[in-house]
Formats: structure tokens, sequence, C-alpha cells
């Protein structure tokens, strides 16, 4: 907005003569901003968020914001316009009320500092229980599928590095775990009894939103891939689902070729891999 003010102003807008005789008919009060904001008449439940300068950012994110092409210690000591990039894009989106000092040119009072470092420890634990608890419960997810699958005799192989060809997959009553096949990755993947490649994700999701993410941006995109490299009646693209989904986002992913399986129902995945046993095909 203010760069888009300078522009008018270099040409001339704000002496024509609409700008110089007309009044605004209304205008936004200019006022400190609110430290909660609340939504309403939004057809959902109200929310109330803190009213950050901006949002977190990961070490990714100011990279590119920063237009730095490393943020290590020793890129950041050799060039100063570097560090300078950075701490402006990190000023950027300082809140104000945790740093106040910030916004005043001053040192902060011990208090001050107290209180920053610790609601800077609160989000900090917050974030990384989060990515934690997402990261452990997919191990132990991916674990839970390898044991049904061992205990219902199918035989575990050495990790495939790179299948290329259906031929260098897992072969029927076989397994392994993380493997790419073509150009994605799978976490399971097993030759069924019909010669078929199974390729399983295994995906938690700790909210409805989280969910689209998990399953439709990237377990069903593999679905497709793996569909269109290798064959719709060759590769059986599935998923095993725990935590929070829509049915919306579920009915989504199967309709782009996504076979769902839940955590708690493994012998569903099961009972399918014995049906392709029962029934090889031609």
């Amino acid at each position: 907005m203010e760069a888009f003010l300078r522009t008018a102003r270099a040409k001339g807008a704000d002496r024509g003569s609409i700008a110089r005789h007309r009044r605004a008919s209304w205008a936004v009060g200019l006022r400190e901003p609110a430290p909660i904001l609340a939504t309403y008449m939004a057809r959902r439940p109200p929310a109330f968020v803190r009213n950050l300068a901006g949002p977190p950012i990961s070490l990714d994110d100011l990279e590119i914001l920063a237009s730095a092409p490393s943020l290590a210690g020793k890129a950041i000591r050799d060039d100063r316009r570097l560090a300078t990039r950075a701490v402006g894009t990190v000023a950027q989106g300082l809140d104000r009320r945790r740093f106040p000092w910030f916004a005043q040119d001053r040192e902060p009072t011990v208090e001050e500092r107290e209180r920053a470092v610790l609601a800077s420890a609160v989000l900090l634990a917050s974030r990384r229980v989060e990515t934690e608890r997402r990261n452990v419960s997919k191990s132990a997810q991916e674990q839970t599928v390898r044991e049904a699958l061992r205990l219902h005799g199918l035989q575990e192989t050495y990790p495939i590095a790179h299948v290329e060809t259906l031929a260098e997959a897992p072969g029927p009553g076989k397994f392994c775990m993380e493997s790419t096949l073509g150009t994605r990755k799978a976490d399971v993947l097993v030759g069924l009894w019909d010669r078929r490649v199974l390729p399983i994700e295994c995906k938690v999701s700790n909210s409805a939103t989280n969910s689209i993410k998990r399953l439709n941006n990237d377990a069903a995109v593999k679905a497709e891939t793996w569909r269109a490299d290798f064959g719709k009646a060759q590769v059986v693209p599935a998923a095993v689902l725990s935590g929070v989904y829509k049915l919306r986002n579920l009915e989504d992913a199967q309709d782009r070729g996504l076979t769902l399986f839940w955590a708690h129902g493994l012998h569903e995945l099961i009972a399918f891999i014995d049906a392709t046993h029962a029934s090889p095909r031609s």
C-alpha cells in the first residue's frame, strides 16, 4: 500500500482536482491494532486468535523471503548484506507485543525480557511437540503395518532403493519398507499374490484441515502418479489412516484412485491381500 501511494504521489495524483476537493465518504479509522481478533457471521463457530504482526515462518521460508542461498553461520559471517536481509525479514513479522522495545528502539527491561523469553519458549515447545507427535505417530503406524504383514506370513525383504519397473518390486507374498516406486516414495511396498504391486502410505492427521495436506495433497497425488506411470491394472495405491479426516477429503482421495484402510482395522488390509491370493489373475 505504501509503495502504491508513493507511486501515485510521484505521478501527481494527490494534486488532482478530485484529491484536493472531494472528501472521503467513509474511511477506516486508524487505531492501535487489537491484541485479540474474533470472527463472526462466517457460517461457522466463532474463533478467537492473537493478532500477531506475522505468522511464524520456517528456516526454509526465511531463506526464500530473505533471498538467501543459505543461512548457515559461515554464510552470514561472510556476507553482511545477507545478515541485514535476514534480520530485516524477521523484523517485519516481529510480534510487537512480545517485543515492545523493538518498535521503541530501546533496550528491554528485565521483566520484558523474561516475559518475551517465556512466551517464545512456550510457542517453540508447542510447535516442536506438534511436529514430534506427527513423526512419532507416523513411525508407530508404519511399524504396526509391518508387524501385521509379518504376522500374516508375508516375507519382508530389504528395502529397494529405486523400483523403476514392476519386475524390480517385491514378488508375490513379499514386502519391503520405504522404497521409491518410480518417482515417488512409498512407506511400504507389497507384492500381491496376483502379481500387482500395493504401495502403501501411512498417514496420521491431527485435524480435519491437516488431513488435506496429508491425504489429498500427498497420498492421492502419489496414487495418480503411480497409476499413470505403471498402469491402473498393475498397481493398487493405498493409504493406512489414523486420526481426523473430513468425509469429503476421503471421498476425493478414493475418486483419484487411492484405496483406504484404517490403522485400527488392519484386518481389512490383510483380507484384501488374501483375496488376491484366492483369485489369481490370468
